[in-house]
């Protein structure tokens, strides 16, 4: 069940999505059925294998029209009780959108607040990213809510736009935009990340979007931007010298980071192991967050921030309080990457 912890945040447990996925099965099953259904005579439940189709093609027996009424009525319980279901599942994922999109907005203003009071010259300073200044981070974000905006509300043009672009890198985008000024970087930021956001609050519910690895529902799509807004702020922050507060939002980042490890592996032409790995993260607010079975012998434990700058390759594993046991997991962790796109270069250890 999803609970909630001191900070209000809601945990949507492994048990919430099956039941999700049940719900949505049994409403899928009944609704790709010609002959709707009737309530099973134990529990009152939408029962399959007990469908029956009372406008059949043979005439139905003669009965009286008190029980006619009777089973009509029962049948009509039964659809609504299918479509509060249906409401239900569309709820939980309505729910589940709204709290994503607040958590960008969130982290959006996160990052406002470190460029406020920047002068003009500051958006020149570099960042830990070699070649890049404040300015190539914030035109990266823009340039890539655009891109998002198009794959959502045109899908075919962005996979042209897609194919057009093959060998363009992400240095070659910046660079474009370096003539503009601190001011309209600023605005075309801005003014990007709300028509994304408006975009991604409409998104019918099981719609896939395509993006620059596989097609992702709304909400990875979501909390992909939430990844990369946090972690091109970090290269803000580190290039203004500001340490910004962790909040319970990285759960996001951790959950991407985690479900990214095939990925790690494949985007190198690298076998992805066979060996689960376990993580096991202090969140800002005083959880526990784990993913992965318990009891598997690879298992990384430490503080959730560490844990999502190592998989956004903002920080070297020297730089990090993560403890790491079992050679998959130290494999992985050397090479863990939550972003879509080529093999990133890591950083170089702080301590060296």
């Amino acid at each position: 069940m999803a609970s909630a912890d001191k900070h209000g945040v809601r945990w949507h447990t492994h048990e919430d999505t099956l039941a999700v996925r049940d719900v949505q099965d049994r409403v899928q099953s009944l609704d790709d059925h010609p002959c709707r259904g009737h309530p099973s005579s134990d529990s009152g439940a939408l029962s399959v294998s007990a469908v029956r189709c009372w406008q059949s093609h043979h005439e139905p027996p003669r009965q009286s029209s008190c029980r006619l009424s009777l089973q009509l009525s029962q049948i009509t319980a039964s659809l609504c009780a299918c479509f509060d279901r249906k409401r239900r599942v569309r709820l939980t994922r309505v729910d589940l959108m709204a709290e994503l999109l607040g958590d960008l907005r969130a982290e959006t203003a996160s990052l406002d607040a470190l460029l406020d009071p920047l002068a003009p010259g500051d958006w020149e300073r570099p960042t830990p990213a070699a070649g890049w200044a404040v300015r190539d981070q914030v035109s990266h974000l823009a340039w890539f809510d655009d891109a998002a905006l198009l794959a959502i509300t045109d899908p075919g043009s962005f996979r042209a736009r897609l194919t057009a672009m093959a060998g363009t890198t992400p240095d070659d985008l910046v660079a474009e935009t370096r003539g503009m000024t601190a001011a309209e970087l600023r605005a075309w930021f801005g003014a990007s990340r709300e028509r994304l956001i408006a975009a991604l609050a409409a998104v019918p519910p099981g719609q896939r979007l395509p993006w620059y690895g596989v097609d992702m529902s709304p909400a990875s799509f979501a909390t992909a931007r939430l990844m990369e807004t946090w972690a091109h702020g970090q290269d803000v922050a580190d290039a203004l010298g500001r340490t910004r507060e962790p909040t319970d939002r990285l759960r996001h980042v951790a959950r991407l980071g985690a479900m990214a490890l095939p990925y790690s592996f494949t985007v190198r032409g690298l076998p992805v192991p066979e060996q689960p790995v376990r993580v096991e993260l202090a969140t800002p607010g005083g959880e526990t967050w784990t993913a992965g079975p318990e009891g598997a012998a690879d298992v990384v434990r430490g503080p959730m921030l560490d844990f999502c700058l190592a998989v956004t390759q903002r920080r070297h594993l020297d730089d990090t309080a993560l403890e790491i046991t079992g050679g998959t997991a130290t494999a992985w962790m050397r090479i863990a990457q939550a972003f879509a796109g080529p093999p990133g270069q890591g950083r170089a250890p702080l301590t060296r």
